[in-house]
């Protein structure tokens, strides 16, 4: 679903850019309890939270990669909104690391760059922007580290060594195996109990 909205320009002011507009769209949505809203590739996408056992899995990644966290950053999971002007993005991750600095600030638009590490859990709805559109814009910005727990194929995917052009590194593993996490964290992501829970 693409929103576009049109207001008038005073004279002698200077035009708001379209994304923009989108940001200021998307803090007044109403969105329904049990969704979340972003801004992928110019629009706004509605999406429901996710599923209850994915708290597990958030915070065994939190907790294995906390004690490797470059010095002054923190990780954590929770509806922030992290901006990225130059691809007309907006995201909210499920999990996030970022230098503290990132956080101070009234806004509730946080700077995109500023991520170090960023995690999504796939869900049938988000799973193809998660793998491509998320992917080449967290490169383009330089976030170090994007990990992607594909929650519908069980498997581990981290990417590493961003560039304009995209992630240089790409790993995968099956959940139940252990992922090495590349630098700034250097360390190894141990993916048991991220398979869903027996019905």
């Amino acid at each position: 679903m693409t929103l576009m909205a049109e207001r008038p320009v005073m004279s002698g002011t200077r035009p708001r850019s379209d994304f923009e507009e989108l940001l200021d769209l998307l803090d007044e949505l109403n969105v329904p309890d049990g969704y979340k809203a972003e801004i992928v590739r110019g629009s706004i996408v509605v999406s429901p939270w996710s599923k209850g056992y994915y708290l597990n899995v958030m915070e065994l990644v939190c907790d294995q990669l906390r004690p490797h966290l470059p010095a002054g950053h923190r990780i954590s999971y929770g509806p922030f909104l992290y901006v990225f002007p130059g691809s007309e993005s907006a995201y909210g991750p499920d999990i996030h690391a970022a230098h503290h600095h990132a956080h101070r600030t009234t806004s509730n638009h946080l700077d995109g760059e500023a991520l170090s590490f960023v995690a999504e859990l796939t869900s049938p709805s988000t799973r193809t922007d998660d793998l491509t559109d998320k992917a080449e814009v967290y490169a383009r910005a330089g976030v170090p580290v994007y990990l992607v727990l594909d929650m519908q194929e069980q498997q581990a995917i981290v990417y590493g060594s961003p560039s304009a052009k995209g992630y240089e590194l790409r790993l995968s593993k099956p959940f139940g195996e252990k992922l090495d996490i590349p630098d700034p964290f250097g360390c190894t992501l141990d993916t048991t109990g991220f398979q869903a829970p027996e019905s």
